[in-house]
């Protein structure tokens, strides 16, 4: 990017509520696994003469969130008229909100190479989601449109930031605090790759140290933080390579293409009286309580970035050790549970809890990966997690043994200690018994001793494995490497 201009970029985020049914009607506002047209009515058909209801537990949603991000809350609110003529409007208009949104005024904290930074919450609203259209080519080689109307009337709350962030960077760690705020309200599952979580980025570029806002462009068609990413790199480096030229910028609507990894015009940018707003007729307006409003603010949980500023503090992890904890609600609280039922003094607090991140974030977290499994499934007891880990440090499993052990656990549920006793294994720390099996290594593997007393070390590598083989990896590895070092040294001592 050129030092010679600045970036410029705002997000609209929209984002799926996780209601039961639809924002002004009963059908069931699920529509990924269900056959097309299957949950519809006349309401989300925009048939002559219907009439639409709130939903109630949208508006809910949408306050709640409108309070994680420290937004006023409208007592007074309404829904007006977005018109468009566009194939997956079916009534030829969106239910939605214009100058009187539900929430305004907040902001959202990240952070940033230089530290945190503050960006602004220009409003939180409710509207309908539209119908997804499906394009395709026919037999004779003619293009063909398939409109399913499943997610006509989904409610869908659109969160404007401010133009405050700087840097594709900036907007992309926006983005991710975002969507772990609204997992964590538990008002959206906020999945981008399944569309229920999507993004329009507006950019414009300007000349460094000014304050006027140059033409903006806004990027759609984007469906991960990647290419959120990557969409707003090409196209802040596309407008200052055009300013430089003397290219005039037009205000348009761009689209994504992930492979080429370029954008693309789709159309003029419209204008707000473009739309033409007006109040819904069909809908009185929203007087909303301001008890409710507290009895909402009240139920709001510990937020990932309280949470995590909180881990840091408590457990002395650094930031990305307490970020990658923080980034599912169900994992963070897996987590605290463990440390709750192992019942430490505060001083054994933080190296306890730095091997429990271990086993959850490396362990843990390989094996769902490798059978998809959310922590919901996840078979083992945080008790059990306490119990390994003490098997572990007193000596009774080697970490080899302890990690075969766990992956027993996640597959059966069962504990340590029932697993320990039915394979029959533990570690051996008796002296005596591994000194034999030294001994006899040593005895069976003369050419690798005499290498070790010729001044080759690394031999020692060699017949430490071989007692580990013999002995099943039940030896205790340390007590193995001091003794193989002890009589390997004495027979250098003794040596001609």
């Amino acid at each position: 990017m050129s030092d010679d201009y600045e970036i410029v970029i705002g997000l609209e985020v929209h984002s799926q509520l996780l209601t039961e049914s639809k924002m002004f009607c009963a059908c069931a506002a699920t529509y990924q696994d269900v056959k097309p047209n299957g949950n519809v009515c006349p309401v989300c058909l925009g048939m002559p003469g219907v009439l639409p209801t709130v939903n109630r537990k949208a508006v809910e949603f949408v306050v709640r969130t409108g309070v994680a991000l420290g937004c006023s809350i409208s007592t007074f609110t309404k829904f007006d008229r977005k018109n468009y003529p566009y194939p997956d409007l079916m009534k030829g208009y969106q239910i939605s909100q214009y100058d009187l949104p539900i929430a305004y005024s907040g902001s959202l904290t990240i952070d940033t190479d230089i530290g945190e930074k503050k960006i602004g919450i220009t409003r939180v609203h409710m509207e309908e989601d539209v119908a997804k259209l499906s394009h395709g080519i026919g037999d004779l080689g003619k293009g063909y449109s398939l409109l399913d109307v499943n997610r006509a009337g989904v409610p869908l709350m659109e969160i404007v930031s401010e133009p405050d962030l700087r840097s594709p960077d900036e907007a992309r760690n926006y983005l991710i605090q975002l969507q772990r705020i609204v997992r964590y309200l538990k008002v959206s599952s906020a999945n981008m790759e399944e569309g229920n979580f999507r993004c329009d980025a507006n950019i414009s570029v300007r000349p460094r140290n000014t304050e006027g806002l140059g033409s903006k462009v806004e990027i759609k068609n984007m469906n991960s933080f990647r290419a959120v990413h990557k969409a707003l790199e090409y196209e802040a480096h596309r407008q200052i390579e055009a300013r430089k030229s003397g290219v005039r910028i037009v205000q348009e609507t761009r689209g994504w293409d992930e492979s080429a990894e370029t954008t693309f015009s789709q159309r003029v940018k419209e204008e707000e009286n473009d739309y033409r707003y007006f109040p819904e007729p069909d809908l009185p307006p929203l007087v909303i309580d301001e008890e409710w409003i507290s009895d909402i603010n009240s139920k709001i949980p510990e937020l990932p970035r309280e949470k995590e500023i909180r881990l840091r503090e408590e457990y002395g992890f650094s930031s990305d050790e307490a970020s990658q904890l923080t980034s599912d609600q169900d994992v963070a609280e897996y987590f605290e549970e463990i440390i709750t039922i192992a019942k430490l003094y505060d001083d054994q607090k933080k190296q306890f809890a730095k091997t429990v991140w271990n086993w959850m974030i490396v362990e843990l977290a390989r094996l769902r990966n490798l059978y998809s499994d959310q922590i919901a499934d996840v078979k083992i007891k945080p008790i059990d997690i306490v119990s390994i880990i003490s098997l572990t440090e007193e000596g009774s499993l080697s970490s080899t043994m302890a990690k075969d052990v766990f992956e027993t656990m996640y597959k059966t549920g069962q504990s340590p200690a029932i697993i320990v006793e039915s394979k029959g294994i533990s570690q051996i720390n008796n002296i005596d018994s591994i000194q034999l099996v030294v001994k006899k290594v040593m005895d069976d593997n003369d050419t690798a001793v005499q290498e070790y007393l010729n001044g080759k070390n690394q031999a020692i590598r060699f017949l430490v494995g071989q007692v580990m083989k013999n002995s099943r990896g039940q030896a205790n590895p340390k007590i193995v490497n001091d003794l193989l070092k002890e009589k390997l040294e004495s027979l250098r001592e003794y040596a001609p």
